[in-house]
């Protein structure tokens, strides 16, 4: 049961296996590392010494993407209700929901850091940094995203909050992965690793509290 509903999530959420839509957040991803040279110019100092920045906003924003479809339509057509019936715990349906959603957008946008870095003029040990940092801070995010989107998605507005909501609670991701870059310090991947790892540890518990929790209001 556990492997069907991974491959079911999968082909939702993955960018190549099912809706076309779930592509936004490469794409979104890429426009940014494209355009941010033409906003500050072509300064190849400039462009290293900000583009991580840069970088690390544009994976925020391009997590908020998904969040509208991650949650509200399978709830809305009771699919968590005969996950239930069937013996499985809103707990694991959120691990593997959890385990897909970070598919469909983390390593897509570990990949588009190829290109960004390029255009970003980001390289040596600034990249490595950059590739450790997503690699240990995307999960998080894909984490803090499944939280509220099951938090939020019986509300009518529930799609602008999830947004207003994520920003805040990943700033501590952003804030060690991108002050990695700033410092050369490979200490804070490991801090945002950590951070990434305490949010995914807990996501499946709370976002199967929050589903039980609508379901009984």
């Amino acid at each position: 049961m556990i492997a069907a509903l991974l491959r079911r999530d999968l082909a939702q959420f993955f960018p190549f296996a099912g809706s076309g839509g779930a592509a936004l957040p490469l794409l979104f991803f890429l426009a940014v590392a494209m355009l941010y040279p033409f906003a500050v110019g072509p300064d190849p100092t400039l462009l290293a010494r900000t583009g991580g920045g840069v970088v690390w906003i544009a994976a925020l924003l391009a997590a908020i993407l998904p969040l509208d479809r991650l949650m509200a339509r399978d709830i809305e057509l009771g699919v968590f209700d005969q996950l239930r019936l069937r013996g499985v715990a809103e707990e694991s349906a959120m691990a593997v929901r959890l385990f897909a959603h970070w598919l469909s957008f983390g390593p897509p946008l570990i990949l588009a850091a190829f290109p960004a870095a390029a255009l970003l003029n980001l390289e040596g040990q600034t990249f490595d940094l950059l590739l450790l940092g997503l690699l240990a801070g995307t999960p998080g995010l894909a984490a803090v995203g499944l939280m509220i989107a099951a938090l939020t998605a019986s509300l009518r507005a529930g799609a602008a909050l999830a947004g207003l909501l994520l920003i805040p609670l990943s700033l501590p991701i952003l804030i060690f992965g991108a002050g990695a870059l700033a410092r050369g310090d490979a200490a804070s991947v490991g801090f945002a690793g950590a951070i990434s790892l305490a949010l995914v540890a807990i996501a499946p518990f709370a976002a199967g509290a929050a589903i039980r929790a609508g379901r009984e209001g």
